[in-house]
């Protein structure tokens, strides 16, 4: 049994404190709702020392007290669940909490006390939050809710049945791949979930911001077609697309911390560098807002779907590959070349293949990450030029001096 480091009284309280909120909120909700109280402050208080005195029991020897006394608080659950019932009421929401305050009453004894406290406060807080929560799943969009429930599924499934060792002269291990897929399905899924919580409340430059948690280059092509149908945004969405480019630096700066911690020293005063220059670019860029309606960059297609960490996973491989390949065959010159040549796509599979095998390049590591970005800075400033014409000169000149920036900054440091 876990020591008990705090004081027995305390967790008495503890219990006594999480029963009665739990209580608290059962009796008021009874009361808003203008209905009958099952059971208010005082029977839930109840519950919650009867659970903490059926552990007190099983500490002390008599073990089958615990089971029976939450046994028998179930059964009376269910005899007060049947009396609703006749009355025309329905719900197990109230019997639920009542089990609930049982078991945090007890564990307030048994476990560590994070545990119950864990346990009362979500309890509360899901009791309390019913509406919104309804609201919540009315809003829910169904196809995006199965595909982050089928990309879990197959993680689950997947990840623990892959084997955790390396295959082949090029080290690949498929449990590590899938888990360097997972991290960036995940972050790409924070950025896509903000962007369409709060892209459309504020406008083009957070949508920008957010955006570029998922991708990049997906927001400049979006917001130059926004630039394309709405010439007076044209400026809105040049600086939503550098701010996107601006968090592309800091979101590869975490997953390289993520997969390997070692390289962030090597890469993280370059990194932070690029992204303070693209955010003063963005900064004094001159927006246009009045009389202009407000609009935002779709967020990127849902990360979290299959088919997308599918190509990456299969995009990583074959970057770790061809890595490995093309600097035993052409050194270090061959490595810059296909630095220069993953830009105009994705670069996140590169950099993170690089970074997953740093011992053949690690003397050319940061140039190649660096060459890697600025042919992508490029590119992204290609793709929204050739859509945005009443801004094209001045996304031209932004782009291509922060593409220039890159040059010194690998010296630099």
């Amino acid at each position: 049994m876990h020591e008990l480091e705090i004081p027995l009284y305390l967790r008495f309280f503890i219990s006594l404190g999480i029963a009665f909120l739990v209580g608290l909120e059962r009796e008021s909700s009874s009361a808003s709702a203008k209905g009958r109280v099952y059971a208010g402050v005082r029977t839930y208080s109840l519950i919650g020392t009867f659970g903490f005195g059926c552990a007190w029991l099983y500490y002390v020897g008599v073990i089958w007290v615990l089971p029976v006394g939450l046994l028998a608080l179930a059964a009376l659950a269910v005899i007060g669940y049947l009396a609703k019932l006749k009355e025309g009421h329905v719900g197990w929401t109230s019997e639920v909490a009542a089990l609930l305050t049982f078991i945090t009453g007890a564990l307030c004894l048994l476990a560590d006390i994070w545990v119950p406290m864990a346990l009362g406060i979500v309890g509360t807080f899901l009791l309390s939050e019913k509406a919104m929560l309804e609201k919540y799943v009315e809003r829910l969009d169904k196809t995006e809710f199965l595909a982050v429930v089928k990309f879990l599924l197959v993680t689950l499934i997947i990840l623990p049945a892959l084997p955790n060792q390396a295959y082949t002269e090029f080290n690949l291990n498929p449990r590590h791949i899938w888990q360097i897929v997972v991290i960036v399905s995940a972050i790409g899924f924070a950025g896509y979930f903000l962007s369409k919580k709060f892209g459309s409340r504020v406008g083009l430059w957070l949508s920008g911001l957010l955006g570029g948690l998922v991708s990049s280059t997906a927001v400049s092509v979006a917001a130059g077609r926004i630039a394309q149908k709405s010439p007076p945004q044209s400026n809105n969405a040049l600086q939503a697309t550098i701010l996107a480019g601006s968090v592309m630096y800091l979101r590869i700066l975490v997953l390289i911390w993520i997969v390997n911690p070692a390289v962030v020293p090597m890469l993280w005063p370059q990194l932070v560098t690029l992204a303070a220059v693209g955010l003063l670019l963005a900064v004094r860029l001159k927006k246009n807002d009045s009389g202009v309606p407000k609009t935002f960059v779709q967020a990127p297609r849902n990360p979290f779907e299959i088919r997308p960490a599918l190509i990456f996973a299969f995009l990583f491989v074959l970057l770790s590959v061809a890595t490995v390949l093309i600097e035993k065959l052409y050194g270090n010159t061959g490595l810059v070349v296909l630095s220069a040549l993953v830009g105009v796509t994705d670069i996140d599979p590169f950099i993170l293949s690089l970074v997953n095998k740093p011992e053949s390049v690690q003397n050319m590591l940061v140039t190649a990450i660096l060459i890697s970005m600025m042919s992508n800075t490029v590119m992204k400033g290609v793709y929204f030029g050739a859509l945005a014409r009443p801004v094209r000169y001045a996304a031209t000149w932004r782009f291509g001096l922060w593409a220039l920036l890159h040059i010194p900054v690998i010296f630099i440091f």
